[in-house]
């Protein structure tokens, strides 16, 4: 079965709309999305993370953000942690507070009325890339990847998301023969900039991580995302795995793309059927 579209599930002479959240390190975006598109409407509003990025300071300034947009829907929030039974149980690159805090009580508070809903900030870059971008249309089992600070994660199953995995902490055998460490201490983008890698020096070991992923999956296509995948010409043809690889297309957008139709799926604006998993994961 191939990736359902949102194209298919609304009538013609409609553009349902969104609005997604997505929180980073060093920024917070907001925007409107064309659903139907998966493109942004006008212009995302950034802002940069408070610092320390606590609960409280990132939820007070998406109230603030989401405020300026004249919007009364539901609301897609991607956070870079695992979110699950809507408690936060990592924080990456936000403050270690967010460890065990109840984010459905957290934005109840902040956005009171309002439907919000929450997902890993990889999470929504996987639903982007499978109803609008690289992995659109294939069958099957798709993992997208990105290459950034660390290597986040995303499995889809013929369109429906399978939450919260974290392969970039899967211990893979160093390729040169040091022991085993987490796939993002060796392949991220962080450590190509760090140890000064060309990408010849480096393809070899993404295609390592590749490749024990696929040992345990045998997906159908790998979608590679991040900074790096801007240059996947000059890399991609240096991997060596045997699964199709695909750049991710939606990049700086994703997560507010994917993170508003997350919430538009499960509000009931938006028909995806069954490929959404349950809130609170």
């Amino acid at each position: 079965m191939s990736s359902p579209s949102p194209l298919s599930a609304v009538p013609p002479t409609e553009t349902p709309t969104g609005l997604g959240v997505d929180v980073g390190g060093t920024g917070v975006k907001v925007g409107l999305v064309d659903l139907a598109r998966g493109e942004l409407i006008g212009d995302r509003l950034v802002r940069p993370t408070p610092q320390p990025a606590t609960p409280d300071a990132v939820a007070a300034l998406i109230r603030e953000m989401v405020a300026e947009f004249d919007w009364r829907g539901p609301v897609g929030v991607a956070l870079p942690s695992v979110i699950h039974e809507g408690v936060a149980r990592i924080a990456h690159n936000i403050d270690h507070s967010w460890i065990g805090c109840d984010v459905v009580d957290l934005f109840d508070r902040y956005l009171p009325g309002r439907t919000v809903l929450m997902l890993n900030d990889a999470d929504a870059a996987g639903l982007t890339e499978v109803h609008y971008g690289a992995g659109e249309g294939v069958d099957g089992l798709v993992i997208l990847l990105t290459f950034g600070t660390g290597i986040g994660s995303a499995l889809l199953l013929d369109g429906r998301l399978l939450p919260n995995t974290e392969f970039g902490h899967l211990m893979v055998e160093d390729i040169a023969g040091r022991g085993f460490d987490e796939a993002e201490h060796l392949a991220s983008a962080s450590v190509r900039a760090r140890d000064g890698l060309s990408f010849e020096e480096w393809a070899p070991h993404v295609s390592n991580v590749l490749r024990a992923i696929e040992d345990l999956l045998w997906p159908r296509a790998f979608v590679l995302g991040g900074g790096v995948s801007e240059a996947a010409d000059q890399w991609f043809p240096l991997l060596e795995n045997r699964t199709p690889v695909r750049a991710a297309v939606r990049r700086g957008d994703a997560g507010i793309i994917g993170a508003a139709l997350y919430a538009a799926g499960h509000s009931g604006l938006l028909d995806l059927g069954r490929v959404l998993p349950d809130v609170g994961v």
